[in-house]
């Protein structure tokens, strides 16, 4: 079957399947009695039908609302005019959410867009012969997948919520209507959001319903299967697939995050794993009923119950303990019992290898300016006796790597000290204590943002062996982050000084030579534009690989990736598909947050297949690597052109005048750091004024995808096409864009982000006295980018070869696109003199908004 008819069926499939359901359940939805307004169901239809008619002929927010309650509900007053807009946040919210479940139930229908990706077509290669099934094996030994739960603050749905999805996806399944009725009316009743900012426990809470509900699942099923077809085994230490996690250890900009958070933080993931456990225990125990088989059952019982609801206030590592506990009771069903019931063994088995008794490995990140004052502070202690003294600030870095003493030290951090300082010594000893509480793997990982000299991991290192560490047995990984564009371009020879350095070479040989280097996606993109981004990252990646290769260093890059393209989200898969062989790709880790986390990982099906993409574009592109995913030095050439006209471009835009205020007027930038989901602030140095380098990438692309604009994930790409074009190398980039999967994917993401764009909604401003020339101007450039890429992709809309995913788009744009308006109406009302004492109200009224435009984007921010 041509792959242009499987897309038909496709979206023939979910145009009858999915659209068709949604209408005929949101008929059924909008009957509910919600709270005080009993028409709000019957208005809904025609409020959103006015508002796509009224941004079709490009009428301002405030004209679209007054002349709905107008022509439709003329005899109330303003407040009760607001009061019936909350009423429609409140319906609307809740059709995202009914759409959502209605297209997750349906996943393995119209959900699976790209089934050569799958656990099943690895097993079909490795099927053709013994020879590929090896070399399929060898890889899987060497190949590994890290996959970061992180706390930004995209991800919307509380754990209720969550809940009533999960239920309501497996209702519509089997059309269970009393069923999903009664979900529908749960879900009405049910608060989406916060009244209070959450902790950063109550942010692991909330994440870690997805290890407990999905990826407990969904990772030891891929593990089954792989152990069962390959010749891999979890006993000599190496995982495929591993969770990371940073609610809790992550500390960068975010003051809320203490050492006794990080120990909250690291007994939870400890205690909801046993419960874990315990749910699977009992299982096992109702079957396992046999004689000599009882003192063992008791003691593993008592293990799990105590740790899953009593846990001790010292807990210790019991990885051990638990698997020779089962290896014997799956020995006894062996010798006495023919191995009966023994399935169900060797899958508690193989979870209690997965994830031993920490889940998920608690990730430590400090932003390197902070570990340098903390460095400063340490040297200044006479009970440390550094050595370095009040010249060494002054040193030049070469000078600074020659003078680092890495001495040990028994250094403690006394209590009236500064709170930075006190949080990173006495973090650093807690790591230890987590390491022999949860196991080494709990916490090994210490990630240094903004880091930006070779300096900055030695001192930390430093940091650890003052803070009682001992050289020989400091079991953590030093892992740099390099974010912005300059950054990146000097990367390399900060590895390079790391890597010659005797006491890194010592500790990296101690570690097993390997090393792991994260790069930033978010901040990148908001330093240097959409394509300089990810240019600039790949040949990082590039010249990173062969340095590590000069050097013997097993080499893993750490993706920092959000949700939206402009975030390094997108096609993710496809992106680790198409590394050349230039670039390692034996190890892929990316975090994953904001509501790509449910959008992707809500589910074990869903989960399952988007962790089976990730495996198999590591394993395929090793063992059948494509040539033309090997850039040229022309396609070089040529993609370094795009991304310095590009680049320009976006430079230009950045320091524009009005651009900041621009930002602030008409999105709901200024009012994020309101919204109860994240302990975590919206701009680093939160008491200072506005400055775009303070502004966080999230926050930063957020508010652009609320004005629907996306400029982060297309500005400059237009621009930068038609120099090429002008330039007489068209014929270059369009064979570029068949060939290259990286450009063909950097490319389609593009799209994506300009699907959802609608310039109509601010078209209004095009008349503003102040704003008209700077909203033409990003106008002009969306429209430019638009024909140059059709014209690239030889089509006609955009996004048509994934018509599935152009369709869900285009309807839940439909959906949201009330709540567009009503944001917008309530900015303008704000930004206008005379609307004082209704100030608070329409504040809350954006705020309300937000939730609902970002879950419905799934992966908008």
């Amino acid at each position: 079957m041509s792959s242009a008819l499987k897309l038909s069926q496709k979206e023939a499939t979910f145009n009858h399947e999915v659209v068709t359901r949604f209408e005929l359940y949101n008929s059924l939805f909008q009957t509910l009695p919600f709270y005080q307004v009993k028409d709000t169901g019957i208005l809904l239809p025609f409020f959103s039908s006015h508002c796509e008619k009224e941004t079709a002929e490009h009428r301002s927010p405030t004209e679209i609302i007054e002349s709905f309650f107008k022509k439709y509900v003329p005899d109330i007053d303003n407040r009760e005019q607001i009061n019936r807009m909350f009423r429609f946040i409140q319906y609307i919210e809740r059709q995202v959410v009914l759409f959502d479940a209605i297209e997750d139930s349906l996943f393995n229908k119209i959900g699976r867009t790209d089934d050569s990706g799958s656990l099943q077509s690895l097993l079909q290669m490795a099927g053709q012969s013994d020879t590929i099934r090896n070399a399929v094996s060898d890889e899987l030994k060497k190949f590994s997948l890290r996959l970061v739960l992180t706390a930004h603050p995209t991800q919307f749905y509380p754990g209720p919520v969550l809940g009533i999805i999960t239920d309501l996806i497996e209702a519509l399944k089997v059309n269970d209507l009393n069923n999903i009725d009664v979900l529908l009316q749960q879900l009405g009743k049910t608060p989406f959001f916060n009244k209070t900012s959450p902790t950063p426990v109550d942010e692991a809470s909330s994440l870690a319903w997805f290890l407990e509900n999905t990826f407990y699942h969904a990772a030891a099923a891929i593990q089954a299967k792989l152990e069962e077809e390959f010749d891999i085994d979890l006993t000599d230490g190496h995982q495929v697939l591993e969770m990371g996690f940073w609610p809790g250890g992550d500390r960068d900009g975010n003051p809320n995050v203490t050492t006794e958070t990080t120990a909250a933080v690291a007994s939870l993931l400890r205690q909801i794993l046993f419960r874990c456990y315990y749910r699977d225990f009992r299982v096992l125990k109702r079957r396992i009923t046999f004689r000599g088989i009882e003192k063992t059952i008791s003691r593993l019982e008592k293990l799990l119950y105590q740790n899953a609801f009593a846990p001790p206030q010292n807990p210790k590592d019991l990885q051990s303990e638990l698997l020779s506990l089962l290896e014997s009771v799956r020995q006894t069903l062996i010798t006495d019992h023919d191995g009966l019931f023994m399935n169900i063994v060797d899958g508690l088995i193989q979870k209690v290898r997965l994830f031993g008794c920490y889940f998920a490995t608690l990730d430590i990140r400090q932003d390197s300016r902070v570990l340098r004052n903390v460095f400063k502070y340490c040297t200044q202690q006479s009970q440390i006796k550094s050595g370095l003294g009040k010249g060494y600030e002054a040193l030049s870095e070469e000078e600074k790597l020659k003078t680092i003493p890495f001495n040990e030290a028994d250094f403690h951090c006394p209590d009236d000290e500064d709170e930075m300082c006190k949080d990173t010594l006495n973090t650093i000893r807690l790591v230890q204590q987590i390491q022999q509480s949860n196991g080494e793997k709990a916490c090994q990982r210490f990630i240094i943002s903004n880091c930006q000299r070779a300096s900055d991991i030695l001192q930390l290192m430093n940091l650890f062996l003052w803070s009682g560490w001992k050289k020989e047995s400091l079991s953590v990984d030093f892992i740099p982050l390099f974010e912005m564009v300059n950054d990146l371009q000097h990367a390399s020879e900060i590895m390079e000084s790391l890597y010659v350095h005797p006491a890194y070479k010592a500790h990296l040989e101690r570690r097993g030579n390997r090393q792991t280097i994260m790069l930033g996606f978010s901040d990148s993109t908001k330093d240097g534009g959409y394509l300089m981004a990810n240019w600039s990252i790949y040949k990082a990646k590039v010249e990173l690989t062969a340095l590590a290769r000069k050097y013997g260093i097993d080499l893993a890059f750490f993706d920092g990736r959000g949700g939206p393209p402009a975030r390094g989200g997108g096609k993710t898969h496809r992106f680790y598909a198409s590394m050349g062989s230039e670039i390692a790709n034996e190890h892929i880790q990316l975090t994953i947050q904001g509501q790509t986390v449910s959008s992707q990982y809500g589910s074990v099906e869903t989960a399952r297949y988007n962790v089976e993409q990730l495996i198999n574009a590591g394993i395929v592109s090793a063992l059948k690597p494509n040539d033309n995913d090997l850039l040229s030095q022309g396609s070089k050439a040529l993609i370094t052109e795009m991304a310095d006209e590009s680049y320009r471009l976006f430079m230009e835009l950045r320091q524009h005048p009005l651009f900041v205020e621009y930002l602030e007027k008409f999105s709901p930038l200024k009012l994020l750091s309101k919204i109860n989901i994240s302990s975590r602030p919206t701009k680093r140095n939160a008491d200072a004024a506005l400055k775009l380098e303070d502004l966080r990438a999230i926050s930063f692309v957020t508010s652009w995808s609320q004005l629907k604009q996306n400029i982060p994930g297309f500005y400059g790409v237009g621009t930068a096409l038609q120099k090429i074009k002008n330039d007489g190398k068209w014929k270059e980039a369009k064979e570029l864009y068949c060939s290259s999967g990286f450009f063909k994917t950097m490319v389609d993401n593009c799209m994506m982000s300009m699907s959802k764009s609608d310039f109509r909604v601010t078209a209004y401003l095009e008349k503003d006295k102040k704003f008209s020339a700077f909203w033409k101007m990003l106008r002009d450039e969306y429209d430019l980018t638009r024909v140059m890429l059709l014209e690239l992709t030889d089509s006609e809309v955009l996004m048509q070869e994934y018509p599935v995913e152009s369709r869900s788009i285009a309807i839940r744009e439909r959906i949201v696109l009330p709540l567009v308006t009503m944001q917008h109406y309530a900015l303008q009302c704000i930004n206008r003199p005379g609307h004082e004492e209704l100030r608070d109200v329409y504040n809350k009224l954006v705020i309300r908004t937000v939730y609902g435009i970002v879950n419905a984007g799934r992966n908008l921010a």
